[in-house]
């Protein structure tokens, strides 16, 4: 927007959020266990609640929402450089576990060809582009906004995952993470190579159900996960460039004829967003 103050000069914006950290860091991580599974609410969660209730109630308007938008990359580079240090002592066992870190990434296209469709089905046009090539955290936010713009189809669509992530994924993965390792007999580090899925709060819910379960493996479960989660947060972006993102675009143009029809929405299909074009 043209009137946006400069990040550094918005002291109110600097308060306000000064003062949701401050909040939600003294009401901390809250772990309610559920059978084999936890439910993990982070800071994170009620920071989002928060401040959604400050935009909805004017609070927060518009501008000073989008000048917010670039502490994001600030963010991501902090939570990368925190779990490199964690994962430094257990390198010479995550060296061990061989190429299954290395090549986890290419399960996570999988998810493509079961969200696209569904979503299709569902209704969604563009916006499942958005929705679907990735979990729609920070990175793919970036890479969402840069191709298409922050208002187009595919930005709304990654944006609902992001929002969605935040408020029930850490719910989702702690339940089903703690169920699956006590109900299936494959490996626990297996199942904690698989909680790094590049999101550190839905990593931290699901370890932490992991390591409930198997208390006695929880040093190796948190070196395993945050040596799955770094190396999905460093490799999953080019992942999405290169790879996720030509692919679901070029299924969106396979499968949208067929499938679309059976949406609810029967409007004409929204063209690209801003600042891009579908691969």
């Amino acid at each position: 927007m043209k009137n946006e103050k400069p990040l550094w000069k918005d002291l109110k914006l600097h308060g306000i959020v000064l003062g949701l950290t401050v909040l939600t860091e003294f009401i901390g991580t809250h772990r309610i266990p559920l059978g084999p599974g936890v439910i993990m609410l982070f800071p994170m969660l009620y920071a989002m609640i928060l401040g959604l209730i400050l935009f909805l109630t004017k609070v927060v308007n518009e501008e000073q929402a989008h000048t917010a938008e670039p502490i994001i990359i600030i963010s991501i580079t902090l939570l990368i450089a925190k779990i490199g240090v964690l994962m430094g002592p257990s390198l010479e066992k995550i060296i061990q576990a061989g190429p299954a870190l290395l090549l986890q990434e290419f399960g996570n296209l999988g998810t493509i060809f079961f969200a696209l469709p569904l979503a299709l089905i569902l209704g969604f046009k563009r916006e499942a582009v958005g929705m679907t090539h990735s979990i729609g955290r920070e990175p793919n936010v970036g890479l969402i906004m840069d191709k298409y713009g922050f208002n187009s189809p595919e930005g709304r669509g990654v944006m609902m995952v992001y929002i969605v992530g935040t408020l029930f994924g850490t719910v989702f993965l702690g339940l089903i993470a703690g169920f699956l390792a006590s109900a299936t007999p494959l490996h626990p580090l297996a199942f904690a190579m698989a909680t790094g899925v590049g999101s550190g709060s839905l990593m931290s819910a699901a370890s932490g159900a992991l390591t409930n379960v198997f208390p006695e493996m929880a040093d190796d479960i948190l070196a395993f996960a945050g040596a799955s989660n770094l190396l999905s947060t460093a490799t999953g972006l080019y992942m999405s460039i290169f790879v996720a993102l030509p692919l679901t675009n070029k299924l969106y143009s396979l499968l949208e004829p067929k499938l679309g029809r059976l949406g609810k929405n029967k409007g004409k299909d929204e063209s690209a967003g801003e600042g891009g074009v579908p691969l």
